[in-house]
């Protein structure tokens, strides 16, 4: 799109802010490459959505998707937290990793009260204000405004200001910004595909940067929201931010370019790239869980007697696969001795495994489940 123009870098003495243009427009591109990729990208979210809807229960394997995403999209801000240890309870956690891996949570609680939220309200900048709530509450950047726009100055990379990498618009541009961004995801008198609309979405966003603390989480978080809401997706399955950690330095080098060169095409591009990589990705892996449940199956009913209560602790691990012995009493209401029991005949199965080597307060873990998301 050869008539693009960002926006403006303006002299604010030490330091330049970027002011961008507004979004909610008519665009036309004529680049047979971007229009080629989405052409791929449509095709291949819709494989996956295609396939996700073919998979018995698949409600049981949202949540290890949306904690792939929270570990990945936390990580990218510095976060440590790997996947393992998000599944853990915070009291095994030790202190001074306690509130990353509450960051993770948070991330997580944020995008399901988000998708919830959908039901009720609209994709606006309400709905982002509540989950940007969600995801600071109790963790670091809750001092800075949860839920609510910035009213200061803001910058990425940097020390201070002065030296930043980027420097946002001021804040008293944000409310309209925003409000242009609002009006551009909802405007259906704009011809342009979903896909193309939420990546020029992800990048306004960004540019933004309307809160201090936690934009690109909400960021990264949006684009998934957004194809439930066009209803792209019919569950939250689809996740950019292992594409953008894997891929750091061009995500935000791609970024920049726009706003430093007018090239929104190659950002559109990688985008593009990002979700054909994805989706592939989320098929692979769904066909592996897929696989992996049959084999189970085949494994539990050589329990007999023991196999349904074997079956009603599979289907609690495929949600939250870190588990004790007094969650498996809980969830299948038998006796200690049973529960011991049906434990031992599952690591003998080779479904569960001892984690954490006590004798009291064992945690069991269904690793080759976690092993699927992991790579």
């Amino acid at each position: 799109m050869k008539s693009f123009k960002a926006g403006t870098f303006i002299n604010r003495g030490s330091y330049k802010s970027f002011q961008p243009e507004y979004i909610n427009r008519q665009w036309i591109f004529d680049d047979s490459e971007l229009q080629s990729l989405l052409g791929k990208a449509a095709y291949s979210i819709g494989q996956l959505d295609m396939y996700s809807s073919y998979i018995p229960n698949i409600d049981l394997f949202i949540n290890m998707h949306i904690l792939k995403e929270a570990t990945q999209s936390s990580r990218i801000e510095g976060t440590q937290t790997n996947m393992e240890e998000a599944l853990l309870n915070k009291e095994d956690i030790p202190l001074d990793k306690r509130d990353e891996w509450q960051e993770v949570q948070n991330y997580v609680s944020a995008m399901n009260h988000a998708v919830q939220s959908l039901a009720k309200l609209p994709l606006s900048s309400r709905l982002i204000r509540e989950t940007h709530r969600v995801l600071l509450q109790g963790v670091r950047g809750e001092s800075k405004m949860p839920g609510k726009f910035r009213k200061s100055q803001n910058w990425i990379g940097g020390s201070n200001i002065n030296n930043a990498v980027f420097v946002p618009p001021v804040h008293t541009s944000v409310v309209e910004l925003m409000s242009d961004l609002e009006k551009f995801l909802h405007n259906d008198a704009v011809f342009v595909s979903e896909l193309l609309k939420i990546a020029i979405v992800h990048y306004q966003f960004e540019t933004i940067h309307p809160f201090l603390d936690g934009n690109g989480r909400v960021g990264r978080l949006l684009i998934t929201l957004y194809l439930v809401n066009a209803n792209i997706l019919k569950r939250p399955i689809l996740y950019l931010s292992d594409y953008f950690e894997r891929n750091r330095n061009q995500y935000y080098n791609s970024l920049m370019q726009v706003r430093e060169q007018d090239d929104i095409a190659q950002w559109i591009k990688f985008f593009f790239k990002g979700v054909i990589d994805v989706s592939q990705q989320g098929i692979a892996t769904l066909s592996e869980v897929m696989q992996l449940q049959k084999d189970v199956e085949e494994r539990i009913h050589t329990l007999k007697s023991k196999t349904y209560n074997a079956k009603t602790v599979i289907n609690h691990l495929y949600a939250h696969p870190v588990i004790d012995a007094t969650k498996v009493a809980t969830i299948t209401g038998i006796s200690n001795p049973s529960v011991y029991k049906l434990i031992a005949d599952l690591e003998r199965l080779g479904i569960l495994i001892e984690t954490t080597g006590g004798r009291r307060g064992k945690n069991y873990v269904f690793q080759s489940y976690i092993n699927a998301y992991m790579r």
